[in-house]
């Protein structure tokens, strides 16, 4: 902390050489021996000359010099850590990895492990309003069900419909799902933390989990119990062995514990009550505010505290013969000043005490950004704002008041909510002029360059369908039954495809778009 403290603006320290410079100049003007004594011999001086209080005494000059020397202090902006930023609790990215594996429909954990995961899904949801969240599935194969999205109640409609039934592959993978939600992450600009609600994890996968390079955090919710318990299938009837037996899926305690020596990922199990969901998000929070990068701080000023002392100070004023008649002066010019722009009804009590853009932070602390956008003067804090209310746009406007690279950075941020990717590349680019090496601002650019050539593919794939070429239609002739080759016309089906097209149920949706992904990633 020591080594941390400095100034953020230290040339009003130069404001400090007033304090001595002041008592001079006030104690030579009232000091009536060095005027008389050229006049008066030295021996009748001391006699004709009164003097108060002795020459140790406290005047008001001396308490003058201690205000200015605490307010350069104070306006100097001394400071010795970081604050964190506004929004910490509110970005934390969390991806949550839900294993599909026939062994999730036990019933030693009612009603199912399945069915609990996803109820412990929805409370971490509750808990984590307006955050970011992204859904994965996964068994002998890895596949995203939702992006990063703060729309609670479209990861609730997916969740409902994952079932073992739509997985494509059978089977558990789970250093697979790893790498599929770590390139899901790569390129945000924040660390977060990758969740797997699972009945286990096989020991080939640990060598993945004790490798593991990535920024987030990893955690492992076992679901289940020691002693186990019968398993239904898609059917409602229970798995059975060849003799008949039901079969009985474990929870393997020793294999968690073993992945949490093996690696740094966080371990536990899931409990009756919401303890479990709490301690995750606990985790979120503190695994966030500590990895956040230096960039996205600031400096904590911590001059303001200096006022209390400031306006104790300047109470003593008040004592019987330490007004200031200049300073009444200033007193009244001020009071008619500040009449001329405003009525003294327009000035709430806020304003007495506090800065519009401390004002703005008190909003932003009770969660009222709406509030916050009106109140900061600050163009960079207002848009900050004006981002989290949604409005976009305004967001834009208020950061482009500034010329530096997190203008240009935000403004690509707020063009990509509004689906502008040509817009925000442009912006990201300039952004990269004045911070080439601003790592995020790259992996930013390159998510802007990838949707804009999504895009512009699926408004070439609409000319196609326009003009009569559909791209998901796929015709044979007639001629290829007598073993000749048929045609194909137009694109193969891609997954992305199917979420564009298809109008069915989102476990059916799901089933199909999986089953794409696991046949595009066969060699």
């Amino acid at each position: 902390m020591i080594a941390d403290f400095h100034f953020l603006r230290p040339l009003w320290l130069l404001a400090l050489l007033a304090a001595p410079l002041l008592v001079v100049l006030i104690g030579r003007r009232t000091d009536v021996r060095s005027q008389w004594k050229g006049m008066i011999a030295p021996h009748l001086l001391d006699h004709l000359l009164i003097e108060k209080g002795g020459k140790h005494r406290f005047h008001p000059v001396h308490l003058t010099a201690a205000l200015i020397a605490i307010a350069a202090i104070a306006a100097a902006g001394p400071t010795w850590q970081r604050e964190k930023p506004p929004f910490v609790e509110d970005t934390a990215p969390l991806a949550i990895a839900i294993d599909l594996t026939e062994t999730m429909n036990a019933t030693d954990i009612s009603p199912t492990r399945l069915e609990r995961a996803k109820l412990k899904v929805q409370d971490i949801l509750s808990m984590r309003k307006g955050a970011h969240t992204a859904l994965f599935a996964y068994a002998g194969t890895a596949h995203m069900v939702l992006p990063l999205t703060d729309d609670a109640n479209l990861i609730r409609t997916y969740l409902a419909a994952l079932s073992p039934g739509i997985m494509p592959v059978s089977g558990r993978d789970t250093g697979k799902a790893l790498q599929v939600v770590e390139a899901a992450l790569s390129s945000e600009a924040v660390p977060g933390t990758i969740l797997f609600m699972t009945d286990g994890v096989e020991r080939t996968a640990f060598d993945a989990f004790a490798q593991y390079k990535g920024r987030n955090d990893l955690m492992v919710l076992g679901i289940g119990t020691a002693d186990g318990g019968p398993v239904k299938t898609a059917g409602g009837q229970f798995l059975t062995d060849a003799t008949g037996a039901r079969v009985r899926a474990k929870l393997d305690v020793d294999a968690l514990k073993a992945l949490q020596s093996a690696s740094k990922t966080q371990v536990a199990t899931v409990t009756p009550d919401d303890s479990d969901v709490r301690w995750i998000v606990r985790r979120i929070q503190t695994s966030f505010a500590q990895k956040t990068a230096e960039g996205l701080t600031r400096w904590y000023d911590a001059g303001w505290w200096l006022t209390i002392p400031i306006t104790f100070l300047a109470a003593l004023w008040f004592r019987r013969g330490w007004t200031v008649r200049w300073a009444v002066y200033l007193v009244a010019i001020g009071t008619v000043l500040s009449g001329a722009k405003a009525e003294a009804a327009d000035r709430s009590f806020a304003d007495l005490w506090f800065t519009p853009d401390q004002q703005g932070q008190r909003a932003i602390a009770r969660g009222d950004f709406q509030g916050a956008a009106g109140d900061f003067a600050d163009p960079a804090w207002q848009g900050v704002a004006l981002y989290r209310t949604g409005r976009y746009q305004d967001a834009i406007d208020a950061f482009a008041q500034a010329d530096t690279a997190e203008s240009y950075y935000n403004q690509g941020n707020a063009l990509m909510h509004l689906d502008k990717a040509e817009e925000a590349i442009a912006a990201y680019q300039q952004a990269l002029k004045r911070r080439p090496d601003w790592a995020e601002a790259k992996q930013n650019l390159t998510v802007a360059e990838k949707r804009k050539a999504d895009k512009d593919k699926q408004d070439q794939d609409a000319q196609q369908e326009a003009a009569g070429l559909d791209p998901d239609q796929v015709q044979f002739d007639d001629k290829g039954k007598k073993g000749k080759e048929g045609t194909v016309a137009g694109a193969p089906q891609t997954a992305e495809m199917w979420m564009r097209n298809i109008q069915v149920s989102p476990a059916d949706l799901l089933a199909r778009k999986f089953a794409i992904e696991a046949k595009d990633a066969q060699p």
